[in-house]
């Protein structure tokens, strides 16, 4: 019922958005990150860093401090957040809340299972895993030699098990059958994401289905970009693209016969939203795309803040804090080698 949710919203949901709300508001704003790109030393982070909600995370480290402390610490304080909210939440926030942590659990199994297939360390891989992504068995991934083994083995009893469907093959796994894997995982997960959303119906069901939408078209320009001159042939590029979002179906169409980088570029400023994103590119240019995507993306989720009565804003701030711990992790990286001249190539400003 789109308009009737203030009658009934907050009697399970007013005070965790009042609490999302608040965290929102400790975000870091672009005087911040001003004084830290001016900062020399990781020192010098830390002690700006102190000033912010990150301070008591950070305060207790010894020095001298490497860029992973600073991104392992400011993404603990993004799980007790997350964890606070799941502890409080009722269905069906519960059961969104969960869902948007499913994308961390497939980073996390690709991971693992390149990880292994290159015979890296299993516990070296796990420490690099993102929390909000962990489940159970997931050190047992090692084991698995396709992916019907990875089903069977693993990951039948955890929230993916669905998502496999489309991808169980008795081939064995190598770099282009896992990236294919991860592709078909994400598409099968944002289209279960966006059925649910609109299950709920209301502001929730508009809001969501425009980031929602937006991640799928970012991604169908991500696999097209990623797959020009690779052995994938058109209809297999075409299979991973979501059934959603502005570009489909013809947008998709003409996606899946592009052949280079211009050709993308032609197909995507055919929609008003993405000339913006397309234009500020010269031709034959892609090493921008993902900034000017997370440009457009940070403005769609600020502007969920701006509609009271629905779960859209839990999306967009966990989103956006992990947008601040990327720009975090560039700016430290930056510092600790030297490189100051490049500190704004890729910081996003949220605020």
């Amino acid at each position: 019922m789109y308009g009737f949710e203030a009658m009934t919203f907050n009697i399970h949901g007013g005070y965790l958005e009042a609490i999302v709300r608040g965290h929102r508001s400790g975000l870091l704003t672009a005087a911040d990150y001003n004084n830290l790109c001016q900062c020399e030393t990781l020192e010098d982070i830390k002690m700006h860093l102190s000033a912010t909600e990150y301070g008591p995370y950070l305060q207790n480290e010894p020095s001298p401090l490497h860029t992973t402390t600073i991104v392992e610490k400011c993404t603990l304080k993004l799980v007790d957040e997350y964890k606070q909210m799941l502890c409080q939440a009722t269905e069906p926030l519960s059961t969104f809340l969960e869902y948007i942590t499913y994308g961390h659990m497939i980073d996390n199994v690709v991971l693992i299972v390149t990880g292994t297939l290159h015979e890296r360390d299993v516990q070296e891989l796990l420490e690099k895993c993102h929390p909000l992504g962990m489940f159970d068995s997931i050190a047992t991934l090692a084991v698995a030699q396709n992916m019907k083994e990875l089903y069977r083995l693993v990951l039948v009893d955890t929230p993916l098990a669905p998502y496999f469907s489309e991808c169980i093959t008795s081939e064995d796994l190598d770099d282009m059958n896992i990236e294919i894997m991860r592709n078909t995982l994400y598409k099968a997960y944002l289209e279960d994401f966006y059925r649910f959303c609109q299950k709920l119906g209301g502001a929730t069901a508009e809001i969501m289905s425009d980031l929602l939408a937006f991640e799928a078209d970012r991604r169908a320009v991500n696999i097209t970009i990623n797959s020009i001159g690779t052995e994938l042939t058109r209809d297999d590029r075409r299979k991973l693209y979501s059934s959603f979002g502005l570009l489909y179906p013809y947008g998709h169409e003409e996606l899946a016969v592009s052949e280079d980088i211009d050709q993308v570029r032609a197909v995507m400023e055919k929609y008003p939203p993405y000339q913006s994103i397309f234009s500020k590119l010269s031709y034959g240019e892609s090493q921008l795309l993902d900034k000017a995507f997370y440009e457009e993306e940070v403005k769609r989720l600020c502007l969920a803040f701006e509609q009271q009565f629905h779960y859209g804003v839990f999306f967009a701030y966990m989103r956006l804090r992990e947008q601040e711990i990327r720009n975090l992790m560039w700016i430290s990286e930056c510092v600790a080698q030297n490189q100051k001249s490049r500190v704004h190539d890729s910081v996003v400003f949220i605020f």
